[in-house]
């Protein structure tokens, strides 16, 4: 931008026509060049131009366009084109290209008189063709004449023979133009070094030659009675050189006339576009000075606007500082009523805190209140749950307790026999002194020891088992939620004994397989989705139980199945059929067997083949055994 500008305040435009001097020295001198290695012309000014092959007018015509005044260039530009025009008319005015001038072609001197008729397109004749073999080919064919005459340039040949088939004649077809003219003569020229042309045909006719004979088609043959003749009647006429040269001429002339009036119409439209062209510059000279009036008048507007801004800032700052002492003035008056106000509402403030206390006491009763209300009509309606979960939980204490009561008597019956024989003890201790007694107490007393000992023995080991075994849950426990957390990605694939069930989840399959039936696709998938995620949300409600307690059939034992009268499945069943009816009853009974509590969807190891809960020990020689079996490579 900087260089610009340096350059457009070198000159100014008076000073062009003195500027100009000096790039038509360098022109002159070879160092600005003007000739490119192929003798083209290019403007040693204009090196980023995509066009830089002019002819001598055309590179005129620029450089005298670019150095005129009304040109929108820098004025060093248009001094540096003004030399170049001045340097093209002076110092190259022999590179001016001269029009060509059209000369029409010098037909070959013709062999024949310039007024005799010739069949044209030109045409060669060949006669006694005996049909007969040679190198393997048939001569009677079109194939084997082209070949023959094909220095000759034959476009086509048509055969015609007798009506034996033995003998025929044949018509040579050759290019519209003077070479094929050429082509025909020497065709001819051809039979009559070799003494076979037409008159030695006419002479020799009566004997039996087996030669072909040719010549060039003219009048007689044209006029003639025969195939060839009907042909040549039927495909072309009758002329002389002289009249086809006339005709060349003649259309020659008429494209000269044709081409000078296309270029006056050029000429014309190029003298309209030059007007245009001064017109579209006048009118962006105009535009140029107008936009350079606009401009200073919004530099002007623009100072004027800064002033007024300047003016207007000073009277807001006068004004501010009028209203700060005011406002000062008014703030200390606001003061001395504060203080004022302040002394008044201290004795009122008791009295406000008083009434605050006892209304902040009413709100916090009626909304406990309301909470006990909603609090109560939960549990009445969450009772008849609790009571079935509670009958449950006592049929697993049951169990415990019957499991602890075979304990507790093998642990009795050791106590009895303690007691009896702590009972025989004493009742020898009445009888007396007898050393027999004495002997058998003393047995009695060290068998009362190792029951005593045995017993302390049972509760040790018990108490250690029982500790052991919660140990072992938890570790178990603990164990199970590792390997659901590690391996649920790598147990869930399509052929794997061992995978992570998700207890409580809905099959979404069947959602699809039913919406599939009923939807369109696009629309069936969007519908299944969302009724599966409903029906999986409906699952979390803990209000909502569907199941009933039922009495297992030959034991005293109870168990929770799926109540088939509960309105919410019913309702499903009837709209959307048994396979999602199914699915959804599948899921309740794997929820309220795995985590009946929270209610929620839960991971477990499962053993796919067996279709059951996976043990800790079967899921570790799984893996063992997929590690030791060796990967297939890819």
């Amino acid at each position: 931008m900087d260089s610009s500008s340096a350059e457009e305040s070198e000159i100014s435009d008076s000073e062009i026509f003195e500027y100009k001097e000096k790039p038509y020295g360098l022109l002159k001198s070879g160092e600005l060049k003007v000739k490119g290695p192929h003798g083209c012309l290019r403007c040693p000014f204009c090196a980023g131009r995509k066009k830089q092959d002019y002819k001598y007018k055309d590179l005129l015509q620029h450089a005298t366009g670019a150095g005129k005044g009304t040109s929108n260039r820098r004025a060093k530009q248009k001094a540096n084109h003004l030399a170049l025009a001045q340097y093209l008319e002076n110092d190259l005015a022999n590179e001016i290209e001269q029009a060509p001038q059209v000369q029409p072609p010098t037909p070959a001197a013709p062999q024949t008189d310039r007024n005799e008729l010739l069949c044209v397109p030109w045409t060669g004749i060949i006669v006694n063709i005996v049909k007969r073999f040679e190198n393997g080919r048939c001569i009677f064919s079109e194939e084997y004449l082209m070949d023959k005459f094909y220095k000759y340039k034959p476009n086509e040949v048509v055969l015609f023979w007798d009506g034996g088939k033995l003998t025929g004649e044949a018509v040579v077809k050759f290019n519209n133009n003077w070479t094929g003219y050429r082509n025909c003569l020497e065709f001819e020229k051809l039979f009559e070094s070799d003494h076979h042309s037409k008159k030695d045909w006419v002479s020799k006719k009566a004997l039996s030659a087996t030669h072909m004979y040719g010549w060039f088609a003219r009048a007689d043959d044209y006029e003639s009675v025969g195939a060839v003749g009907d042909y040549l009647r039927r495909t072309g006429e009758l002329k002389t050189i002289s009249d086809i040269v006339d005709e060349e001429d003649r259309g020659r002339q008429d494209k000269i006339h044709n081409l000078a009036y296309e270029l006056d119409m050029k000429n014309e439209n190029l003298d309209d576009l030059k007007i245009k062209y001064n017109e579209k510059n006048m009118s962006l000279s105009r535009l140029l000075d107008e936009k350079d009036r606009l401009h200073h008048d919004f530099l002007e507007e623009t100072r004027r606007m800064q002033r007024m801004s300047r003016d207007h800032i000073q009277r807001v700052l006068a004004e501010q500082e009028l209203l700060n002492s005011d406002l000062e003035r008014k703030k200390k008056q606001l003061d001395s009523w504060s203080r004022e106000l302040n002394k008044r509402e201290t004795r009122t403030e008791l009295d406000r805190l008083k009434l605050d206390e006892e209304k902040n006491k009413n709100d916090v009763r009626n909304s406990s209140l309301q909470r006990a209300s909603l609090e109560q009509k939960k549990a009445d309606e969450n009772v008849l749950r609790l009571v079935e979960e509670q009958q449950r939980e006592k049929e697993e204490a049951l169990k415990d307790i019957l499991k602890l009561e075979r304990e507790l008597d093998e642990k009795q019956k050791l106590e009895m026999e303690i007691q009896e024989l702590k009972g025989k003890l004493e009742v020898m201790k009445h009888l007396g002194d007898d050393e027999a007694l004495q002997s058998k107490m003393k047995e009695l007393q060290e068998e009362l020891e190792e029951k005593e000992d045995e017993r302390n023995d049972v509760e040790t080991l018990n108490q250690t088992l029982l500790t052991k075994e919660r140990q072992s849950n938890d570790e178990l426990q603990e164990a199970r939620k590792k390997l659901i957390k590690g391996l649920e990605e790598i147990l869930n694939g399509p052929r794997t004994n061992i995978s992570v069930k998700r207890m409580g989840e809905i099959d979404g399959k069947v959602f699809q397989q039913t919406c599939k039936g009923r939807f369109s696709p696009d629309e069936a998938e969007i519908k299944a989705l969302e009724l599966c995620s409903l029906w999986q949300e409906n699952m979390k409600n803990p209000e909502w139980h569907p199941f009933k307690i039922v009495s297992v059939e030959g034991n005293s034992q109870h168990k929770e199945i799926i109540d088939p009268n509960d309105e919410m499945l019913e309702d499903l069943k009837k709209e959307w059929g048994n396979e999602i009816y199914e699915a959804v009853c599948k899921a309740l009974l794997e929820m309220n067997e795995y985590n009946p509590s929270g209610r929620y969807v839960v991971s477990e190891l499962w053993n796919t083949k067996e279709n059951r809960k996976a043990t800790v020990k079967e899921v570790v020689g799984y893996i063992m055994k997929q590690l030791k079996t060796p990967r297939r490579r890819r």
